[in-house]
């Protein structure tokens, strides 16, 4: 069990105290934070908080880190295509139609549920015990590169190099319409759709800083391939960056609101690249995820 103990500077004042914690500690999930402090393990100067109080300078924070809990999950023999692997860390090109973690709906067939088969006990155990070794994710219809972490000093380190940005995440896609530029850059905040908060939109009023840079890679009819490369990574960033531009993934039933003509199955998105900085040696490593043939046909077909 890992011991926390924090002196609030005067940088903080007022923040609230789950914001403050994931600033402090980053390997940790706001949602674990929040978890812990509805579960009363958050002491403000030896008081337990609500996840709405604001902190004060000088406040002394404490709470203890429980020890993995061994994951309720049950392993399943599911193919892996491994792209990269080490004591450390393991990168899988994940398949279209697969969830990264167990969440309602989906307890099984999931990509956690393989790492389970393949790795056993080895992997991180900081986001608990529905996200072992998990430090990123991709949507359920994106395919391509996820590293997986199998220890918590790989996970800190992944995490770290996630919010400062060091990590090169460049996506494949096929969006509607045909670009004019050949290059260009979305920076437009993201945030919770005001109306609709299964989706995500951009949001100047409460949104968090967002940044995409996308090129053209080829130009068809009515349609226009291309890579993204993020600088940060919020959820759906790619699709709602491309829709808010009027150029929408091909295939996003969420955030196109047009008909494909093609039987597909989600968005044309795909994580071909991600490159960081090895937790254990600091060599640069970088993982090539080939095009899936769906995506592959389909710009035969174009």
């Amino acid at each position: 069990m890992n011991e926390f103990r924090f002196e609030i500077g005067e940088e903080m004042e007022d923040e609230r105290i789950d914001k403050c914690l994931v600033m402090l500690i980053d390997s940790l999930s706001r949602s674990f934070i929040q978890k812990l402090i509805r579960e009363e393990a958050v002491k403000v100067n030896g008081v337990s908080v609500k996840g709405s109080y604001r902190v004060k300078s000088e406040d002394s924070i404490e709470f203890f880190l429980p020890d993995a809990v061994k994951p309720d999950i049950a392993p399943e023999k599911i193919p892996l295509d491994i792209l990269y692997e080490d004591r450390d860390i393991i990168v899988v090109n994940k398949p279209k139609g697969m969830v990264v973690h167990p969440a309602a709906g989906h307890y099984s067939g999931t990509l956690v549920n393989a790492l389970m088969y393949h790795c056993g006990d080895g992997l991180s155990g900081i986001n608990g015990s529905m996200r072992p070794g998990i430090v990123h994710r991709i949507d359920k219809d994106t395919t391509g590169s996820v590293i997986v972490c199998k220890n918590d000093t790989a996970h800190n380190c992944i995490a770290a190099q996630l919010k400062e940005h060091t990590i090169t995440r460049r996506y494949h896609a096929i969006c509607h319409g045909v670009l004019k530029d050949n290059a260009g850059t979305i920076d437009r905040p993201i945030g919770r759709h005001p109306s609709d908060r299964k989706k995500m939109a951009v949001n100047e009023k409460n949104g968090k800083s967002a940044v995409t840079h996308y090129r053209v890679l080829k130009r068809f009819e009515r349609f226009t391939y291309i890579e993204c490369v993020l600088e940060t990574g919020r959820t759906h960033q790619i699709r709602v960056h491309m829709a808010s531009i009027g150029h929408p993934l091909l295939g996003d039933e969420v955030y196109a609101g047009l008909k494909s003509g093609f039987r597909l199955q989600g968005q044309t998105l795909h994580a071909k690249t991600l490159g960081f900085r090895h937790p254990a040696t600091g060599d640069y490593v970088e993982a090539d995820a080939p095009l899936p043939a769906y995506f592959e046909h389909l710009l035969e077909i174009l």
